[in-house]
């Protein structure tokens, strides 16, 4: 049984935990108001690149492009978008688990006669990518999960260039989306090659004349398809940041939740304590006083 001094202590320390949490909740709300923006700021360009790709689809026309070849898979690139740091619940986890997942379906789908390269971004899931059998981890110095758009950007250039050159013949992301501040669901989208099926198609738009294309429309297409990749990349990275932020924000509310439980029940078992010892001096002072 606890003594009233070891219950002040641990009393005390959890106060101390809880002034802790709240303060990284707080902290956490404010990094995730800044990472909405970032997300928001992100749409405009890329609903504008796809409704130029969806324009030059519009025309009842096949184009072609490197970026969109389908070929046999031999190797494939797996990037997870997990966190620098902890204290967000099950976020690393469940990104873990997610690829772990995605690497029995492709051996599934492959018969097991596949390469496959993980870049592991975050410090959280290095160590545990670096434990997984049957893959190899790939890691860059300046890609981080706290890279600029211009350390993202050349992170996507190499990789486009890896994949035009055959040393990869599909590359996918796994990151997590951000629905809101309680929901963040783990997604897996595929970078390359390019499946013009699956760009989403977005609002219709009412034209009142016809494009003039400068230069024609294929060269357009050639460059819109890299600008696309890029911009799909950097969106899956904003997504993660915010959901990182989101996990975080709950894991503390949590956290000073079940804080302040303990904390009523501590200071109910130390008033018992107290009021105990209380009992029983008047005992001794009526017994004393009786004799």
């Amino acid at each position: 049984m606890s003594t009233m001094r070891e219950l002040k202590g641990r009393i005390g320390s959890v106060q101390s935990t809880q002034k802790i949490t709240g303060a990284m909740k707080m902290i956490s709300s404010a990094k995730l108001r800044k990472a909405e923006q970032a997300v928001r700021g992100m749409a405009p360009y890329r609903e504008q690149l796809q409704a130029t790709i969806n324009n030059l689809l519009a025309a009842d026309r096949e184009y072609e492009s490197p970026l969109t070849k389908q070929r046999p898979v031999q190797r494939v690139a797996l990037i997870l978008v997990a966190s620098d740091e902890g204290l967000c619940g099950a976020y690393n986890a469940n990104l873990y688990k997610a690829l772990l997942a995605r690497l029995t379906s492709l051996h599934s789908e492959y018969h097991g006669s596949l390469a496959v390269d993980v870049y592991p971004v975050g410090k959280k899931v290095i160590s545990a990518v670096n434990r997984t059998v049957g893959v190899k981890m790939c890691r860059l110095d300046y890609f981080q999960a706290k890279s600029s758009p211009e350390e993202l950007k050349r992170f996507v250039g190499e990789l486009t260039a890896s994949f035009l050159n055959g040393t990869y013949d599909r590359v996918e992301c796994i990151y997590t989306f951000y629905k809101s501040v309680a929901t963040q669901i783990v997604k897996n989208r595929t970078l390359l090659p390019v499946r013009i099926e699956e760009v989403p198609t977005g609002k219709k738009e009412t034209r009142v004349t016809p494009y003039l294309y400068e230069p024609d429309r294929s060269a357009i297409f050639e460059s819109v398809l890299p600008l696309y990749v890029n911009a799909s990349f950097i969106e899956a990275c904003l997504q993660s940041r915010t959901s990182e932020q989101g996990a975080r924000i709950m894991a503390m509310q949590t956290a000073s939740d079940n804080a302040g439980k303990l904390l009523d029940e501590l200071r109910l078992e130390y008033n018992k304590l107290r009021q105990q010892g209380i009992t029983n001096e008047l005992l001794d002072i009526m017994g004393g006083s009786i004799a």
